[in-house]
């Protein structure tokens, strides 16, 4: 069930998003545009141990946090620097979803 190419990727976009979000971050926080907001992202995970990988790293991107889990409705709570819309705080959940959903 584990993909390795889908690993391999979710490497390298969850490296480049970290690099993006430092970059972002420290734009917020040089021009003081920092909104900080707690907000319900909604997964398309299924299984628990996707949902904590997904949730460790929105943890390991600069700029937000993972608060909660809630594994039954699929839902992430995390707190971000900013509201944005909830799908842009997890762009690597689809490399997830292939390297241990398939």
């Amino acid at each position: 069930m584990f993909n390795p190419i889908y690993a391999i990727a979710y490497v390298i976009d969850l490296v480049y998003n970290i690099i993006k979000s430092v970059l972002a971050v420290s734009v917020q926080c040089l021009t003081g545009k920092i909104d900080p907001v707690v907000m319900e992202v909604p997964t398309e995970l299924k299984r628990e141990i996707s949902q904590v990988i997904l949730g460790n790293s929105i943890t390991l991107t600069p700029g937000t946090l993972t608060l909660d889990i809630d594994h039954e409705k699929q839902v992430l709570i995390v707190a971000v620097l900013s509201p944005r819309d909830p799908k842009a705080v997890i762009p690597f959940e689809p490399f997830i979803k292939g390297m241990l959903e398939g």
